[in-house]
């Protein structure tokens, strides 16, 4: 039921930390794997490894920035010459500018709207795009990263004394992005097409004790942050034919943190 032989599936940041897991995870799971990236040598490197963990010779690296029309065309059309179809695409990039990261009051205008159409808008880009594929095959799968602050009101408590704070903009899209999910969903469904999201809470990245320890005291399974693996479970469930009548909707995997 969970086995994702024949399986074409796009993951988008897919040399990054969350994107890196759910790469080899789908791997694992006999699926034919692309990995888009902006980061070329990352991707191959990581295309070649996963190859030799998994005994998988169908994982190939894409280079593509989900903001340019062009490398999202180069991209549907060097899967399809590889594998004929897009059976998924889960879109996990996260691209910023340079100033983002800054606390709210020090956000100009500018670099709001830059990254808000960046990262909201990359996803709007390349699923527009990848649709039309599907529709054509009247079957797909979308699956959208989500976020906890999609749907929930950060905690500052627990950046205080850290140098880290809750992106405005991140919030703003995250929680565009759980409502884009439905309306996909809505939209999609009747050309046979799934759309769900994944909010995941905190993942360990070697942030900051002081955040670590006062994020880790909300969470009820464990008193930890997340780890990658923590997710990969959720993503193969929504990718196979376990979820197969399960559309718009958004799975939280926060250990129970937006419960605590």
């Amino acid at each position: 039921m969970f086995d994702l032989k024949n399986k074409t599936i796009i993951i988008t940041g897919g040399a990054g930390l969350m994107g890196s897991a759910f790469s080899k995870i789908c791997a694992q799971h006999n699926a034919n794997v692309v990995i888009a990236d902006v980061d070329e040598k990352k991707g191959n490197e990581l295309a070649e490894e996963i190859k030799k963990e998994a005994q998988n010779n169908n994982i190939v690296f894409q280079k593509c920035d989900i903001t340019k029309m062009e490398d999202v065309q180069n991209l549907i059309k060097a899967t399809l010459e590889r594998f004929e179809k897009i059976d998924a695409l889960v879109n996990n990039a996260y691209p910023r500018n340079k100033n983002y990261g800054r606390k709210m009051e020090d956000v100009s205008y500018e670099d709001f709207c830059e990254n808000v159409n960046m990262h909201l808008g990359g996803y709007f880009l390349i699923t527009q795009q990848v649709a039309k594929t599907m529709e054509e095959q009247n079957q797909g799968n979308i699956i959208n990263i989500a976020s906890i602050y999609g749907f929930s009101a950060p905690d500052f408590e627990i950046y205080k004394g850290t140098d880290m704070t809750m992106p405005v903009e991140y919030a703003a899209v995250k929680g565009a992005v759980v409502n884009l999910t439905k309306y996909l969903a809505a939209y999609l469904g009747k050309n046979n097409i799934r759309v769900n999201s994944i909010s995941p809470g905190g993942i360990f990245n070697n942030q900051p004790e002081k955040f670590v320890e006062k994020y880790s005291k909300k969470v009820l399974l464990g008193e930890r942050m997340a780890n990658t693996d923590d997710l990969t479970g959720v993503l193969v469930f929504l990718l196979s034919g376990a979820s197969k009548y399960i559309t718009g909707q958004n799975i939280t995997v926060d250990g129970g943190w937006t419960v605590s």
